[in-house]
């Protein structure tokens, strides 16, 4: 820290608390070089983790909406609601280990598929549907040929 009165760069810390609000921390310093004294505050970086849709636009990311994406996906189907935060923590650190603090939507829907394909195969179909936008049952029937490919090749 630089004081403010003759910027040395040393100084000592003489007492620390936190905010009324709890979102910051006030911080009494004491340069080393003229002994005066200054009051510094720090805040947790809040910059958030953004989401880029299709159409370009940007937006938080919600926690909350992967996640009930995935209850209606998994509806009524044996699948530990467990699971399900499994794959919401694994999208949200997905995000936070972007340098660049973002990622688009259809990095983060391919990464949810990736785990409802292993999880559930008709959990996996419906969240599909919905994610790629199917238009008619062609589409849907493309993605069905090619989940049975896939099994197959398993089993042989």
């Amino acid at each position: 820290m630089k004081c403010p009165y003759c910027g040395f760069t040393q100084d000592k810390v003489v007492d620390s608390r936190e905010s009324k609000e709890a979102d910051s921390i006030r911080r009494r310093r004491e340069c080393e070089r003229c002994v005066r004294r200054f009051t510094t505050y720090e805040r947790i970086d809040e910059i958030p983790y953004m989401v880029v849709k299709k159409d370009g636009r940007r937006e938080r990311f919600d926690r909350h909406k992967i996640l009930s994406g995935l209850l209606r996906a998994c509806e009524k189907r044996p699948v530990a609601s467990a699971r399900l935060e499994e794959i919401v923590n694994a999208t949200e650190s997905f995000l936070v280990d972007s340098p660049e603090r973002e990622r688009t939507t259809r990095e983060v829907g391919e990464l949810i598929m990736t785990h409802l394909k292993k999880l559930d195969t008709v959990a996996y179909i419906r969240f599909a549907s919905v994610y790629r936008d199917f238009k008619d049952v062609r589409e849907f029937k493309e993605e069905l040929e090619g989940l049975l490919e896939g099994n197959r090749a398993k089993k042989k």
